[in-house]
């Protein structure tokens, strides 16, 4: 008998969270025909262990390494059995009935194809990360000339982040994030899953992409609510902003094409460029703090505006170049 709805967790170093996370699942949910599916890619702590003694309903799998985002969640639905599948970041906690609201929407209106939710902070207020527009050539060149930073959540200068919509509302958007994504099994299987490519960051919005591609437009449940840590998923943030810039430029070098492509490319650049610049100046005045991370995604560039490689392994040996990069600033500074 197939389930309703298959939740996938992916952890990686989770401990201090992934408890509170499957509680909250667990308490929170009524539907009878629930499937958890944790897939820890190589933890070092005690993750395993603790999601083996206190869920045993749980099913953890081992993918074996640090395979990245992308490809454990395609490893953990290919263990589903399930109509709909329900991506769950590990620092996050349901909300009441978040589960039954999203998958009831869906069923309600299936042309959407992809669903996400309400994202809140601990205190309540809104986590905007849920959702976010699509990049354009536009959005980029806003980036490139700071305006974005100046101008923080405005609709027009600043337009990835949807403006001051508080996500209380239905309505289609760009993109759907990995934190919080519902789609059924046969969408999941007709766009092909996730591009494993992706090490972390950049899968969910290639994802949307194909998505909308496809004829479906991702939509935001207001009544499916979680609350969600952001940012503890890298080690530093200089090696987090890495990533993200590599899936920022393996996005442009996918779906964009000629001039678009090529201009994209440069306004990321450019973008790096003049905060990076901004940043020596500051700390030279000492005016910004040691560890801001602009200088150390610059020292990066040539790692990053490539794309995501092939194999994981050079993502990773670049995610350690750049911790190092950024440790070694730090100490540069304070000595």
């Amino acid at each position: 008998m197939k389930n309703k709805v298959c939740i996938i967790i992916v952890s990686y170093n989770s401990s201090e969270n992934i408890v509170q996370c499957l509680d909250s699942v667990i308490k929170s949910c009524s539907i009878s025909n629930l499937q958890i599916i944790v897939v820890d890619n190589d933890s070092s702590d005690d993750t395993v262990r603790l999601v083996k003694d206190l869920f045993p309903s749980v099913q953890i799998i081992r993918s074996g390494a640090n395979r990245g985002f992308a490809a454990a969640v395609n490893i953990g639905v290919e263990h589903s059995n399930s109509e709909f599948v329900l991506l769950l970041n590990p620092d996050t906690v349901m909300g009441d009935h978040a589960v039954e609201n999203i998958t009831d929407f869906a069923q309600k209106v299936p042309h959407h194809g992809v669903y996400g939710g309400r994202t809140t902070r601990a205190d309540g207020s809104l986590e905007p990360s849920s959702c976010w527009g699509l990049p354009s050539v536009w959005s980029m060149l806003l980036f490139a000339m700071g305006i974005t930073t100046l101008a923080r959540g405005n609709r027009w200068l600043d337009p990835e982040s949807i403006g001051g919509w508080m996500r209380d509302s239905i309505k289609e958007v760009g993109v759907v994030t990995g934190c919080f994504l519902l789609v059924s099994r046969r969408v999941f299987d007709e766009l092909g899953g996730f591009d494993e490519r992706y090490f972390m960051y950049g899968e969910d919005v290639d994802f949307s992409i194909k998505a909308r591609k496809a004829g479906y437009r991702p939509v935001i449940c207001p009544d499916a609510v979680i609350t969600h840590e952001v940012g503890k998923s890298s080690a530093t943030l200089g090696s987090k902003m890495l990533l993200v810039y590599r899936g920022k430029a393996c996005l442009v070098r996918t779906h964009w094409h000629g001039i678009a492509k090529w201009s994209g490319l440069s306004l990321l650049w450019l973008g790096a460029c003049h905060r990076a610049a901004a940043s020596s100046m500051g700390s030279r005045l000492k005016l910004i703090r040691a560890k801001d991370h602009w200088e150390t995604l610059w020292s990066c560039r040539k790692q990053w505006i490539i794309g995501y490689p092939d194999r994981d392994v050079d993502t990773q040996d670049d995610i350690k170049k750049a911790e190092l990069c950024e440790l070694d600033k730090i100490r540069s500074l304070q000595s």
